[in-house]
């Protein structure tokens, strides 16, 4: 193995574990506010979850893309391996339900928190919401899960 691959797969790893790690601790710290029913609280932890997901979220996935393709390129990996296809279709498609459903449910719910921060009534809305990223959230982590399984044993 060259130096180039390794440094490449640290850099993979560092993106990975930005991007996983950032996923569960922002699904901790939203449903933990929301369990509070505190508006305020809920309006600081909205607030965090979308700039976390800017920062470590994106970053990590930014981070991880680039250098795993630079590894599949530099070192003439194929997609016909199962593992490395099927990989990244995992990832797409978290990414996709990240920019289809919880970015923009993310988005409303920050917009509905800054309103109800001011007046401490929390609308109905906002628990629907909530409930869609719960259900649609938990799906874009089980997926990156069991990429983080196939990648590090690179099934058949």
């Amino acid at each position: 193995m060259s130096n180039t691959y390794l440094w490449l797969k640290t850099v993979h790893i560092l993106g990975v574990v930005l991007f996983l790690g950032n996923i569960i601790i922002t699904g901790w710290w939203k449903v933990m506010a929301d369990y509070t029913k505190n508006a305020q609280v809920i309006a600081f932890a909205q607030r965090q979850v979308i700039l976390t997901d800017y920062v470590f979220t994106a970053g990590g996935a930014a981070i991880l893309l680039l250098a795993g393709m630079a590894n599949v390129g530099i070192h003439h990996m194929s997609f016909s391996a199962k593992w490395l296809s099927q990989g990244l279709g995992m990832f797409v498609l978290s990414g996709v339900i990240w920019v289809v459903v919880l970015i923009p449910t993310q988005k409303k719910q920050a917009k509905m928190a800054r309103e109800f921060s001011q007046t401490n009534v929390i609308p109905d809305t906002y628990w629907k919401l909530s409930t869609r990223w719960n259900i649609y959230g938990a799906i874009a982590l089980l997926l990156p899960l069991i990429n983080l399984y196939w990648m590090t044993f690179k099934p058949a």
